[in-house]
């Protein structure tokens, strides 16, 4: 069952780091041999997230790499207050976010040159 409150959420964060690199493309059409991680329709385009391998394949443009961080505890869609916790720690530390929910699990998308730190930070929330 999805958790809702915020002190079990933080108690059971279990922050994996994946070695993977990713990237954020704006796209007009995402190729049928592309199977990107996360796909959202904006006005401008279609935004993907991908492997920095299958964006570099494609000949895409990315203004960034990135490490994804997964929250394993499963979070409920209508939970309050995870993310702003998660912001929080990573704004002090001057580290961007870029924050996914999906219907189980909460990712998050930190810069590559900071991935480590950012896991640590996030991990630390569990053992407060």
């Amino acid at each position: 069952m999805a958790i809702k409150d915020l002190s079990v959420l933080l108690s059971d964060l279990k922050p994996t780091l994946d070695p993977e690199e990713y990237v954020f493309c704006l796209l007009k059409e995402v190729p049928a041999t592309l199977n990107p991680l996360s796909v959202f329709q904006e006005e401008e385009g279609t935004s993907i997230i991908c492997k920095k391998v299958d964006a570099e394949a494609h000949e895409f443009e990315f203004d960034a790499i990135f490490k994804r961080i997964t929250l394993a505890v499963f979070s409920s869609l209508e939970a309050v207050g995870l993310t702003a916790e998660i912001s929080r720690v990573l704004t002090e530390a001057n580290i961007s976010a870029n924050v996914v929910a999906a219907y189980s699990h909460d990712y998050v998308f930190v810069p590559e040159a900071r991935a480590v730190e950012a896991f640590e930070l996030i991990r630390a929330l569990s053992d407060d």
